[in-house]
């Protein structure tokens, strides 16, 4: 196995044990995918990643994480 699988072989892992209905930050969301806060913007504009609006703040719902890491 290549390190790039296992890498993300350990991002579905980590992803999948997060509950559904949960949400994460921008930042947790950028850690857990592996690349930048800009591209987690850039995924949110273009409709591939899913947010809420908590206390004022913007958040990643897990499931969309899954979905998205579940596409690459």
């Amino acid at each position: 196995m290549t390190q790039l699988e296992t890498a993300t072989s350990q991002t579905a892992q980590v992803l999948n044990s997060l509950p559904i209905g949960r949400s994460v930050s921008l930042e947790q969301a950028a850690q857990l995918l592996n690349v930048s806060r800009r591209t987690i913007y850039n995924r949110i504009k273009d409709g591939q990643l899913a947010t809420v609006r908590a206390g004022g703040s913007q958040r990643v719902l897990v499931a969309s994480l899954q979905a998205f890491a579940g596409q690459s």
